[in-house]
């Protein structure tokens, strides 16, 4: 699902299917302004809203670190 973000919103130059769940995605072109696109459509597609804490180059780094701060949103979600 992340990496259908990826492909639908064209947020890297590069083809998301080429890269790793831990590539470096600002090594591979993500912008910040690309990076709050990526957010704004996590938060749609997940209906989850990023914390200031999250908020972070590390929270977006790589597919694995999305999959692991969405997953803890979403864990959170369902505790309350």
């Amino acid at each position: 699902m992340i990496r259908d973000i990826f492909r639908e919103g064209s947020i890297l130059p590069v083809d998301i299917a080429t890269l790793s769940d831990s590539a470096d995605l600002y090594t591979a072109g993500l912008t910040s302004h690309a990076t709050v696109n990526l957010m704004l459509s996590l938060e749609e597609k997940f209906d989850v809203e990023f914390p200031d804490r999250l908020l972070r180059r590390r929270t977006f780094e790589s597919i694995d670190a999305i999959k692991a701060a969405v997953g803890e949103l979403l864990d959170q979600k369902a505790a309350a």
